[in-house]
């Protein structure tokens, strides 16, 4: 809420923005990278916080993670102007140019400032990590590409997301590892068509938006913390409902999107990736289960002085917002018909 009435925050979310404008549109490679630039100068700000030791800490390293991913970019770039005519240069230059911009979105193998950044931010600026400043970088990399190293990220995507969130008690460590997992299921939808991860991007966005939104509201920021859950069933009932969709449970929204993706990769002879995504799904989806597990049936924990309040108009969009992923019940009906 802080954000809304900070006019400088504003300013920035609107460069922030602005500046995927310019890398998207660009017509050179050198104007995409302006635009990265513009984009990592205007988050930081947004990210420090002179009370906060954790999240100037976080600015820090995301200033310095993104200024070397944003150096080999355009060392590759400029390897790529000089080396143009000689062929045998160009898978070399591709999984560099690749590499730098796996960094730039947080993706495995270079993931390792991801969860630490996560741990230092608030939940509004998670979900901005884990949302807008994943469409440069991938739409940069849908036009250059090598398609044995991606598929070879992809699916170290999958397994690091979810065997690395197995060991988690920070929730903002779990949404971190949940991103990295998808990341990978949007990396093989990009493959396939900019649609389809459009809109992919955009389910999941809605997704974690609710979440991020809800574990504000609720000030929650480890598991632990869901033992002493003392909120009404409705509540406790989409809560799970989403943590289901994300993690692409059947029935749910959340399981649209990576259906279609399944159906294209079956299609174009991907079989092994495609049972490498759904068992890491199946994982993803096992520590899900135990975050809405912790907060639904330990009743005896309940304490009487500690209550959570709500505000009427927060938790009305909470339970409009989850409708969507119950709502999608009856598409997936007509879709099957």
């Amino acid at each position: 809420m802080y954000l809304i009435f900070n006019s400088n925050k504003m300013f920035f979310m609107f460069i922030l923005f602005f500046s995927t404008l310019i890398s998207i549109s660009s017509n050179s490679w050198f104007g995409c990278w302006i635009g990265l630039e513009i984009n990592l100068l205007s988050f930081i700000p947004l990210i420090s916080n002179s009370n906060n030791m954790l999240s100037t800490e976080a600015s820090l390293k995301y200033f310095l993670t993104q200024s070397i991913a944003s150096i080999n970019f355009l060392f590759s770039i400029l390897l790529k102007m000089i080396f143009l005519k000689n062929f045998e240069y160009n898978i070399i230059i591709s999984i560099m140019i690749n590499s730098s911009l796996l960094m730039k979105m947080g993706s495995t193998p270079f993931h390792f400032w991801f969860p630490n950044i996560m741990e230092g931010l608030s939940w509004f600026n998670n979900f901005i990590l884990m949302s807008w400043q994943k469409i440069t970088p991938m739409i940069l990399l849908s036009y250059y590409f090598n398609k044995n190293f991606i598929i070879i990220v992809i699916i170290l995507n999958s397994i690091i997301g979810a065997i690395g969130g197995l060991n988690q008690t920070s929730l903002r460590k779990l949404m971190t590892f949940s991103s990295i997992n998808n990341l990978g299921w949007m990396l093989s939808s990009i493959m396939i068509s900019e649609n389809l991860w459009m809109f992919f991007l955009l389910i999941y966005s809605f997704i974690i938006g609710i979440m991020c939104f809800f574990f504000n509201i609720l000030n929650l920021f480890y598991i632990n913390q869901l033992f002493f859950f003392n909120m009404n069933y409705m509540i406790k009932f989409f809560f799970m409902v989403n943590f289901l969709s994300l993690g692409g449970l059947p029935p749910f929204i959340g399981f649209f999107p990576k259906w279609i993706t399944i159906n294209f990769l079956m299609m174009n002879n991907y079989f092994l990736l495609s049972f490498i995504l759904i068992m890491m799904s199946l994982i993803m989806l096992f520590f899900y289960i135990r975050i809405t597990y912790s907060s639904f049936l330990f009743n005896y924990m309940k304490l009487k002085w500690m209550k959570f309040s709500i505000k009427n108009n927060y938790m009305n969009m909470i339970n409009y917002l989850s409708f969507f992923s119950i709502l999608s019940l009856i598409l997936s009906t007509f879709s099957f018909l």
